[in-house]
């Protein structure tokens, strides 16, 4: 559900073609410069947390910085699987996780940043297929970058 008009007493009804499509976003906010690093998934799974984590190798890595990075991660099951705990120990020598309590969002600034992508950018639209909605979530998330001031470094996309 999302914020919007409608006459007072009746129901909006908005027309959606098909089936709901819904991608997973998965990401982190640099808490330097505001900038926002985003994948988008079809599923929510450990494979693309680690997807996730191999495009922060490549902007915050040792090759990439001399600061250390910590990481913030509420205890969802995809941050605590195995296949995650091997990546996140693999990269220990540069990334800290930092755990956030369970069941507490409001702790979770990203959170935020959601809300505001869905409401701002995303909601009150028609969407005809996933690829405009990708494409809708991509340029959302690069219109908030550039309203923070952010010089966005484009990635290549994984296949």
């Amino acid at each position: 559900l999302a914020h919007t008009w409608a006459p007072k007493g009746f129901d909006l009804k908005v027309q959606a073609p098909g089936q709901a499509k819904r991608r997973a976003l998965l990401g982190v906010r640099d808490a330097a410069d505001g900038e926002l690093v985003v994948e988008v998934a079809k599923t929510k799974r450990s494979t693309d947390f680690i997807r996730l984590l191999e495009r922060l190798d490549w902007i915050y890595g040792p090759k990439a910085s001399t600061v250390p990075v910590v990481l913030v991660l509420d205890n969802g099951p995809i941050h605590k699987s195995k296949a995650t705990t091997k990546a996140l120990e693999e990269r220990s020598s540069w990334l800290t996780p930092f755990w956030l309590p369970a069941y507490a969002p409001e702790l979770n600034d990203i959170e935020r940043d959601w809300r505001t992508l869905k409401r701002l950018h995303i909601a009150n639209r028609v969407l005809r297929s996933e690829a405009e909605l990708e494409a809708a979530v991509h340029n959302a998330i690069h219109a908030i970058n550039q309203a923070r001031g952010v010089h966005v470094v484009e990635l290549p996309m994984a296949a």
